[in-house]
Order: C-alpha cells, then sequence, then structure tokens
C-alpha cells in the first residue's frame, strides 16, 4: 500500500486510465448503418497515407470491445477516455439516428461501468461524417447546430452513466493537419479556410457544451494539444517568432474557451487578411464555462525564426536529445512548465492530463510472449514525475491517460508507428501487454509510489 511518506503517492480520487479514438481502433467503419466519415474518403484516397493503410480494420475493437474492457481491468485502469463516431450515430450527420450505433457505445459504457472502470466520452476526434464534409464541413457554420444536435443525441442515452464528457479533441491538429497543410482529412491546404475552421470549432464546442446544460448533470470540458516552445536563440528574431508559435498552438483555443478571445498574433502577424472579423454573440457562445480541461502533451518545440508559412518559426532538433519514431523530444520538463502556464494563465482549472505517450520501435510479433519497451518505460516514469511535481507546485491535476491503450491506426501515418502500452498483432489481432503496460499496473496499484523505484 502507498505511504504517505513518498513523493510520488497521488492526490486521493486521481484517475488513472488510457486513452484510444474510434476511427484509429473500431474498424468495420460502415457497419451496422453506419456512414463514411472523412477519415474513411481520406485514407481510401491513394497516397494519402503511408502503405495506404485504412482504419477498415484496425484494432478490431467493434467486435473485440469485451475483450478489451476485460484487458483494461486486468491491468487495474480506473478509466478509460475514448471517442464516439460521429457517423455511427448520425449517418447523414444529422436527422436520422441509427440506434445501432447508440447501442454499441451504451454496451461498451455498461461493460466499463460493470468493471468499475468510469468512461471519459470524446464527441469529436476528428472522424466528421463524410456528409457533412459534402456540405461544407467545419467551413459552414451551421456546423455549431450539427454538432450540438449529435451531443444531445448521446447526452440523451449516456449521461449518467458517463458522467465525463469532452467536446473537442484537439481543434489545432483538425485546423492545422486538415485545413492549412493538408496532412489530415479532409486535406485542405488554404489559409483563408483554416481560420473559418477553427471560429467553426470553437463555436460548435460552445454550442455543444450549451446543449450539455440543458440535459446533462455532470461535468464537461475541452480538450488541446499543447507545447511548450523555447527560443533557439537569444535573438529578438527567436524570441518573436516563440510568441508567435505559442500563440498559434497553445493560447489560440484555450484563449478562446476560457477568455472569450483570440491572441492578437493571429491576426496581426500570422493570418494577417486571411483572419476575419467575429461577431460578440459567437465569443459569447464560444465561451461557456467549462468543468474541467484535457491536456495532451507529448513534446516541446525549439524554435527559431525563419522564412516559413504561417508562423515564420522552425523548430530544431536537440543534438542531445532523445527522440521517439515520430520525431518528438522527450522532455517533461516542458509538461511541468506548460501546467504552471496553463495555472497562472487561466486559474486554476481543473485539469487531466488526457494524451502523453510515445512511439518507439516494437517487434511486429512477440516473442516468447513478451513486448519488452524500456525507452517507452522511462518516458512514461519521467512524466508521471512531472505531473506530480506540478501538483506539489500548485497545479490541479485530476487524472492522467497514457496515450495509448492499444497500437492503432497512426492516421496519415498507418500502422507505422506504434503508441500502445498493449502491442497488437495485426494480423491475428492478438493483444501483449508490453513491459510498459506492467509498469504502468504498478503504478496504479501503488497509487505512484512505485515512481520512486528503479526501472526493471
Amino acid at each position: 500500500m502507498p505511504t504517505s511518506q513518498s513523493p510520488f503517492v497521488f492526490p486521493e480520487g486521481f484517475l488513472w486510465g488510457a486513452a484510444t479514438a474510434a476511427h484509429q481502433i473500431e474498424g468495420s467503419p460502415l457497419a451496422d448503418g453506419a456512414g463514411p466519415s472523412i477519415w474513411t474518403r481520406f485514407a481510401h484516397t491513394p497516397g494519402m497515407t503511408v502503405n495506404g493503410d485504412t482504419g477498415d480494420v484496425a484494432c478490431d475493437h467493434y467486435h473485440r470491445w469485451k475483450s478489451d474492457v476485460a484487458l483494461m481491468k486486468s491491468l487495474g485502469l480506473k478509466a478509460y477516455r475514448f471517442s464516439v463516431s460521429w457517423s455511427r450515430i448520425l449517418p447523414e450527420g444529422t436527422g436520422r439516428v441509427n440506434q445501432a450505433g447508440v447501442d454499441f457505445y451504451s454496451r461498451l459504457v455498461d461493460e466499463l461501468l460493470a468493471n468499475d472502470i468510469e468512461p471519459l466520452l470524446t464527441l469529436y476526434h476528428w472522424d466528421l461524417p463524410a456528409a457533412l464534409d459534402d456540405r461544407g464541413g467545419w467551413l459552414n457554420r451551421d456546423i455549431a447546430d450539427w454538432f450540438a444536435e449529435y451531443g444531445s443525441v448521446l447526452y440523451r442515452a449516456l449521461d449518467g452513466r458517463v458522467k465525463k464528457w469532452v467536446t473537442l479533441n484537439e481543434p489545432w491538429v483538425v485546423t492545422d493537419g486538415g485545413y492549412l497543410h493538408g496532412a489530415l482529412a479532409p486535406g485542405h491546404k488554404s489559409k483563408y479556410e483554416t481560420p473559418i475552421a477553427t471560429h467553426n470549432l470553437m463555436r460548435a464546442h460552445g454550442a455543444a457544451v450549451k446543449a450539455y446544460r440543458e440535459i446533462g448533470k455532470h461535468e464537461i470540458g475541452l480538450v488541446v494539444n499543447i507545447e511548450p516552445k523555447y527560443p533557439a536563440s537569444d535573438s529578438p528574431e527567436d524570441a518573436a517568432a516563440v510568441k508567435r508559435a505559442h500563440a498559434y498552438m497553445n493560447e489560440q483555443y484555450l484563449d478562446a474557451a476560457l477568455l472569450g478571445r483570440y491572441p492578437p498574433e493571429l491576426k496581426n502577424e500570422i493570418f494577417g487578411d486571411a483572419w476575419p472579423e467575429w461577431a460578440d454573440a459567437d465569443y459569447a457562445l464560444i465561451k461557456q464555462k467549462l468543468d474541467f480541461i484535457g491536456i495532451n502533451y507529448y513534446t516541446r518545440s525549439v524554435t527559431q525564426a525563419n522564412d516559413s508559412y504561417p508562423l515564420k518559426a522552425g523548430a530544431v532538433r536537440q543534438p542531445l536529445g532523445t527522440y521517439t519514431e515520430t520525431g518528438w523530444e522527450v522532455f517533461p520538463q516542458g509538461l511541468i512548465d506548460l501546467l504552471v502556464w496553463s495555472k497562472d494563465r487561466y486559474g486554476n482549472v481543473p485539469t487531466y492530463i488526457t494524451e502523453n505517450g510515445a512511439a518507439f520501435f516494437d517487434p511486429p510479433v512477440a516473442e516468447g510472449g513478451r513486448i519488452r519497451d524500456p525507452l517507452r518505460m522511462d518516458y512514461l516514469q519521467k512524466h508521471l514525475k512531472a505531473i506530480r511535481s506540478a501538483i506539489d507546485q500548485g497545479c490541479d491535476i485530476r487524472g492522467y491517460m497514457v496515450w495509448s491503450l492499444l497500437d492503432n491506426l497512426e492516421w496519415s501515418l498507418g500502422y507505422s508507428k506504434r503508441f500502445g502500452i498493449v502491442h497488437v498483432n495485426y494480423g491475428t489481432q492478438e493483444r501483449t501487454p508490453k513491459d510498459s503496460a506492467k509498469y504502468y499496473s504498478r503504478v496504479i496499484a501503488t497509487h505512484g509510489e512505485s515512481l520512486g523505484d528503479a526501472l526493471p
């Protein structure tokens, strides 16, 4: 049992869990009356994903959900953050409800609760119904009402059994990858579309929170990915580049949701004439009372001024840094810095670390029933210690969701990168807990006390 003397024991009630996303693990995207999403369409477009990989099978969680919940239970997870596929619920995005889709998530929630695992439900993790994209998607102002309608279907069906709701996951990635650089669905490349998509995402978030206040009786929040920016040198140019990059990635969505405004750098220094003026009523809709925020943290950026659009800044690789398979530096101090910054800027809003993890090389097949992943164990230990340090500095951190429970479809990178603490053999769908899963299980069992032990 944990002892009060240990500096690593976490506060009572701290929620230990893992996270996934619907399109990345479920497979069977068109099963039982579901409609296609933009990711179904994008992945089936030649050249858009590594090796042409799609989510047609993924981890087959759509059929293996019950055994996957049993796996979570065996690891000692206390919470599971998952997302719902909008087009399973509303195949056309609005209107007709597909009851088979609602029933799938209802069964999943019941199974989680039967195993004493708290569900954290994310409404939107990037898989917009294709039917809505055909109507303009995030560029259509009507999407705020569409999203509130979708959320309301789920609130009526699941609120009470689900007590923690998330509107959007990482709106920055939706716009930067999907509308500015074209690397993610729907694959657009336009600096003029990007601010519109940003604003409509945030209007949709506000509308969904407002709808929840009319129906739901528990908690709802927003999840953002943020990344600390550090100057590559002492030059004024690098300092200015850091300021722009920080506004663009870290302040843009939290300022809108919590302060009711966007940072001025977006219009004045980044998007210029591509940034529209928005009505006061829009800001009032966006700034709804939130019960918590979720922060997804993976890495930092050492920023150097250059001539690239839109930030006129570039990330500099550190010669002595440890980097993951996705090229992200392992830098746990950045998580502390961000959490303290968030507390100071927005007040001490209850916060969950809703994603944190790393892709390292893992063999495609378990050897002798074991997957050794010492770098991932080290990553988890250091970042969990960082969270404990942030709590000691007064940050109100309520829980931690490791990314990810399972190896899965890493979006446009296909199956080439493995983030899971549980290994998936994509040929047989066999699940094998990696050494990191066993380590995390021990951390949960000791409520953090074992973080002080040497890694096995």
